[in-house]
């Protein structure tokens, strides 16, 4: 893991999130992104300390957005 592949899975979790047009939970976005576990919250965090998500925290779970 290094910062080529983490940049490289934001891009897939930002095509993901464009694509679908609305908030998914992370389960639904691991689906259509195609990434581990481990390779989406990577994704994520790049993607948040970018300022390019909304996280939206439900009872049981979190949809996220593209700001």
């Amino acid at each position: 893991m290094n910062a080529e592949n983490i940049g490289t899975w934001a891009g897939l979790v930002w095509n993901a999130l464009n694509d679908a047009k609305k908030a998914l939970d992370l389960k639904e976005l691991r689906k259509v992104s195609k990434l581990k576990v481990n390779e989406m919250h990577c994704a994520l965090g790049w993607l948040a300390k970018e300022g390019k998500l909304d996280f939206i925290e439900g009872k049981d779970d979190i949809k996220v957005s593209l700001r």
